[in-house]
């Protein structure tokens, strides 16, 4: 990685943004949508689950700050990072920030259950891609509850990363949700995970 010469540097890539953003819209058209217009909550679900199967994927062989080994970090280093948050004394980094990543990691364990539960409902009814699978033998109305656990539980978790993106935008002085339609963040050379690639 070389240092660049412009005051912004790239880091989200085309595909890492379209997914976020496409991800937000079908989660929340799904959450809108599930009582009262089930064919759209339901295609809007599956929508979810493969954006979620991409990411999946893209965080193994994407981009450089797309890639899980560039954010996944220990449960000691993101106790650190919060309290250093607390304290306004974050270091910064170009991808996401220790947090962050545990919060991509949370999101996304809870969509997959969130999808897999709800295709188990309509996998019950003899419907969908699960259906005459293992899935199908589950409860619906045991499923449905905890569909609609881990729905509530994403929308949490959505607020909490909507509020942390605000927090850090302010630490860093960054405009975060621009970052992520752009692709590009205003460069530092206190980025910890920029100096660490560029040591190697």
């Amino acid at each position: 990685m070389s240092n660049p010469s412009a005051s912004t540097i790239r880091v989200w890539d085309p595909l890492v943004r379209v997914f976020h953003w496409s991800l937000a819209l079908f989660f929340f058209v799904a959450y809108l949508t599930e009582d009262d217009f089930l064919t759209l909550h339901v295609w809007a679900g599956y929508t979810v689950a493969l954006l979620v199967a991409f990411r999946l994927v893209w965080g193994v062989i994407g981009t450089r700050y797309a890639r899980f080994a560039s954010f996944v970090r220990s449960p000691a280093t993101i106790i650190d990072y919060i309290k250093a948050m607390l304290k306004f004394r974050t270091p910064h980094y170009l991808g996401h920030n220790p947090a962050a990543g545990a919060m991509v990691i949370a999101l996304l364990v809870s969509l997959v259950l969130v999808s897999l539960t709800g295709m188990s409902i309509i996998a019950a009814e003899g419907q969908g891609p699960l259906a005459g699978t293992f899935f199908a033998r589950f409860d619906a109305e045991w499923m449905e509850e905890i569909h609609e656990f881990f729905s509530n539980l994403t929308l949490l978790l959505v607020l909490l990363h909507v509020a942390g993106v605000v927090f850090s935008s302010f630490l860093e002085g960054q405009n975060l949700p621009r970052a992520m339609v752009t692709g590009d963040k205003k460069f530092r050379d206190d980025y910890v995970d920029y100096k660490e690639e560029s040591k190697r």
